[in-house]
């Protein structure tokens, strides 16, 4: 699995010093996409609605609106 680019606007870009707040948004190359963000598994588990579920191995990550907001133009539609 490798990192193919970047989604949206680097951490330095949006504001980020010496790397203290790092959320982002990675494609890999096999067109699924790598988050980096703040684990919050055991503070949003039980607000899961009804219909959603999380395996053991997955994880709840919490990434900034604006990371999300500016990655948003490099997110291909299809």
């Amino acid at each position: 699995m490798k990192i193919v680019r970047r989604i949206g606007a680097s951490p330095r870009e949006r504001g980020s010093v010496n790397g203290q707040t790092c959320p982002d948004i990675f494609e890999l190359q096999d067109g699924n996409f790598a988050v980096i963000g703040t684990d919050r598994t055991e503070a949003l588990d039980s607000e899961l609605p009804p219909d959603a579920g999380r395996a053991d191995y997955e994880r709840i990550v919490v990434i900034s609106r604006e990371t999300l907001v500016r990655a948003k133009a490099d997110i291909p539609d299809a």
